[in-house]
């Protein structure tokens, strides 16, 4: 698909008034849905964290008059593939098929949505892999570093519980659950989607309303609070019989509807964000062979928003390699990037966008994202000149507005040079 054909974009209001942003692509026979539900897993109610993941994994598990073997033997026939899957602020499906297949794709996109079974035994099948999946994660310590790191930045919080659940919660979530937990966050009134392939306007309208009309109209959400990550200062250890040292490290970030979002943008990438011309890869990876890879990215939700990174290492080096890390990103906000640098990553990140639109599922995916962020159809028109128009006194200003209040810093291993510490 010709990237340029991304750019036109139509917004698409059905009868019944759902909006769809459309791209019309009529050379590939394929049609790519891709869908948000604002809530996620911050609307778990107490105690109950897990919910939306549990639930989210049952939405295909049969629907409406077909039980789970009928809904899947369907999907299979037609070539059809779906997917949901429950995020901190967001419940994101998608949908793939044939044009041809267009309408029986449509139809069993509806029943997954507006009338999950929930049958007891597909409920208990479902608990028994998350399980599993919790179980694992309690000895990958990647696993360990990243839900430590989340539970004491945000304790108190919605976003420090772990999207999916803990054992005991997990193991207390009731169908009831389920179902309150669909009926409250799968609402027309939270809902965004994007479709692109080989349909038109006037097709899709009656479609939108078919597929998505049944819902209730509104959400029932629990507000949630803005915050700022906490512990800021502190290094964590956990302690773990493995063979690398394993670090998470994080701080601030910065909200993407931040006038200064796009020079930390580009400051993120210039300090480690997955280049290997990145400082941090070249300080720890490169001159000092301290670990395999380091990198960090910005993460923005909707009531906070941070920078957050890590690496493995040896346990005889993780010490150093912290320190380093930690040393480099002060000097960075101290001085900021160079020049060359920041000409070198906005080429890089002009030429990597168009990486995001090459397929029609790619672009779906971009497109919710887009209008989750609230960022308009011209975006992808206007982001070139917008990334151009960062100076070099936007981008040292914005490193130290981003990287000089200080790090959270979680280890899992057996970390020598380590010591944990409280905040500052």
């Amino acid at each position: 698909m010709a990237s340029a054909r991304a750019t036109t974009i139509e917004r698409v209001i059905s009868p019944g008034g759902i909006e769809a942003w459309l791209v019309h692509e009529p050379a590939v026979p394929l049609i790519a849905v891709d869908f948000a539900f604002a809530g996620g897993a911050v609307q778990d109610a107490p105690g109950k964290s897990g919910t939306a993941t549990l639930a989210v994994s049952l939405l295909d598990a049969g629907a409406g008059d077909l039980d789970s073997k009928a809904f899947s033997d369907r999907l299979e026939r037609k070539a059809i593939q779906m997917g949901f899957s429950a995020q901190r602020d967001t419940i994101r499906g998608t949908m793939r098929t044939l044009v041809e297949n267009r309408d029986a794709a449509f139809d069993l996109l509806r029943l997954a949505v507006t009338a999950p079974r929930f049958d007891a035994k597909d409920v208990e099948i479902s608990r028994a892999q998350v399980l599993s999946l919790l179980r694992r994660e309690t000895t990958s310590p990647a696993d360990i570093a990243n839900r430590r790191w989340w539970e004491t930045a945000f304790e108190g919080h919605p976003y420090g519980r772990p999207v999916s659940g803990t054992p005991d919660t997990v193991s207390s979530i009731s169908i009831a659950d389920l179902k309150s937990y669909v009926h409250r966050v799968l609402t027309r009134g939270n809902l965004t989607i994007a479709v692109v392939g080989d349909i038109d306007a006037e097709t899709l309208k009656p479609l939108l309303d078919r597929t998505f009309g049944a819902l209730p109209e509104k959400p029932e959400l629990v507000p949630i609070a803005n915050v700022a990550p906490q512990g800021l200062g502190r290094r964590i250890e956990v302690s773990l019989d493995v063979p690398q040292t394993v670090v998470d490290f994080g701080g601030p970030g910065i909200l993407r509807q931040d006038p200064d979002f796009m020079a930390a943008y580009l400051v993120n990438h210039i300090l480690g964000g997955g280049s290997s011309a990145s400082r941090l890869y070249q300080e720890v990876r490169e001159k000092r062979g301290l670990a395999y890879t380091v990198s960090d990215g910005l993460v923005w939700l909707d009531h906070t928003a941070v920078l957050l990174g890590g690496t493995a290492t040896r346990a005889d080096r993780a010490g150093e390699t912290i320190d380093l890390i930690q040393s480099e990103i002060q000097r960075f906000a101290e001085a900021g990037p160079t020049f060359e640098e920041l000409m070198e990553a906005k080429k890089y990140l002009n030429s990597a966008f168009v990486l995001n639109l090459d397929s029609s599922t790619k672009i779906a995916a971009l497109l919710v994202q887009l209008q989750l962020d609230r960022l308009g159809p011209d975006y992808i028109s206007r982001r070139a000149a917008m990334i151009d128009g960062v100076t070099l006194e936007d981008a040292r200003r914005v490193a130290k507005r981003l990287l000089d209040k200080g790090l959270l810093v979680t280890v899992v291993g057996k970390p020598q040079g380590f010591v944990s510490t409280k905040a500052n």
